[in-house]
């Protein structure tokens, strides 16, 4: 019991120190995930669990991009920590697309890319997905068509029609990541985006463009001169 009253003492004094002057960007990370840990681990030190995250993982970027198996491996954590870090990149997700939405008018590849990465921050699997856009170029929806395991997504082209007759759209920008790869485009991409071309084009929408994003990286397959006429509408 005394133990206990020390611990819960220091947290008490961590989160009054929190609360006061709040944390910036010289805090030391081990401090950070301690604290953070205080709300999904009752009235044990976090300090040393802390520790033993980065030491496994190198930084809190890299605690939040672990799997769950990863993660459960580490003294101290359990399923309450797990997804409590899991929340946290969801809620980290949902803000900068948030933010990202208060200009819908794509205006360059940049803001596009923007968008999409706010989108794909921290997905562990692979996920395919569509922007839909009207003529003046404002952005509908952005929607997720498929999600999986790395290489096996396939694309649901009879989803993807309805979706974008769903939302009348113009023109159609795609989307997938490669989870812990490169932002290359692969054979598979090549083809799955010359068949949704032609898709699309039998039902007079453009395609804007196929983004391939490997964590804040990504490569626009339109500004490949390889890959441009895909984008041709004339084809």
């Amino acid at each position: 019991m005394a133990a206990n009253n020390v611990h819960d003492e220091h947290r008490k004094r961590v989160k009054e120190k929190f609360l006061k002057s709040g944390y910036s960007e010289d805090t030391p990370e081990h401090l950070i995930l301690e604290t953070l840990l205080f709300y999904s681990i009752p009235r044990v030190d976090t300090n040393e669990t802390a520790h033993h995250l980065l030491e496994r993982f190198g930084s809190i970027a890299g605690v939040l991009d672990a799997t769950r198996e990863q993660l459960l491996e580490v003294e101290g954590i359990g399923p309450n920590s797990v997804a409590f870090f899991e929340l946290i990149v969801t809620v980290m997700r949902k803000y900068n697309a948030e933010k990202a939405k208060k200009n819908k008018r794509i205006a360059t590849l940049e803001e596009v890319c923007d968008y999409l990465l706010a989108q794909y921050i921290g997905r562990k699997k692979e996920v395919f997905s569509i922007a839909t856009f009207r003529n003046d170029g404002k952005m509908i929806a952005w929607d997720i068509l498929n999600e999986g395991e790395t290489g096996k997504v396939s694309v649901p082209t009879r989803k993807l029609v309805e979706t974008v007759l769903h939302h009348g759209a113009a023109a159609v920008l795609l989307a997938h990541n490669h989870p812990g790869g490169l932002a290359i485009p692969s054979e598979a991409d090549i083809a799955v985006t010359e068949q949704i071309a032609y898709l699309l084009r039998e039902i007079g929408v453009g395609l804007v463009d196929h983004i391939i994003i490997a964590e804040d990286d990504y490569v626009s397959l339109r500004q490949s001169k390889k890959f441009a006429y895909l984008f041709d509408q004339s084809n």
